[in-house]
């Protein structure tokens, strides 16, 4: 499993997933940010600890993070060398591109596993420095996704 570093949860209330799992399990947060994607506003926030991080995101109505349909388990995230031709492989395999990201200019992608009702994420390792600067300063580099 080379390359997971973080679980992800689509919630309606950051704040309360963020005390709930703190209470209940002892997770440490990372204040929540806001941010955009095309249209679409979304939040999210990132355990203190890891790898593997927790991560929580809620967003706008038809963005990849709808909350609409309520609280779900989302996705597992990989670091990937190649987002291009692990997002092909990973298609080849039977696991379909489910929202690209790139074409926005983030370098990242989700495919579905239909076997689990879940995604992968694959996130270009070219961002790593900036996810280590940002949720877990001072924290090591993490390998990316081995080639199946």
């Amino acid at each position: 499993m080379t390359g997971f570093y973080h679980l992800c949860f689509v919630v309606t209330d950051i704040e309360r997933a963020q005390d709930e799992l703190r209470r209940t399990v002892g997770v440490t947060w990372s204040p929540a940010r806001e941010g955009r994607l095309g249209d679409w506003d979304y939040r999210i926030a990132f355990s203190a600890e890891g790898p593997p991080f927790f991560e929580l995101i809620t967003g706008t109505e038809g963005s990849p993070w709808d909350t609409s349909t309520g609280n779900r388990f989302d996705h597992l995230g990989y670091w990937s060398a190649d987002v291009a031709a692990d997002s092909e492989r990973l298609a080849g395999e039977g696991a379909p591109v489910a929202f690209d990201a790139c074409p926005y200019g983030r370098p990242f992608s989700y495919h579905r596993l239909d076997s689990i009702g879940a995604r992968l994420e694959l996130v270009d390792v070219s961002a790593q420095p900036g996810f280590l600067a940002n949720w877990n300063p001072g924290g090591a580099a993490m390998p990316p996704l081995a080639p199946g």
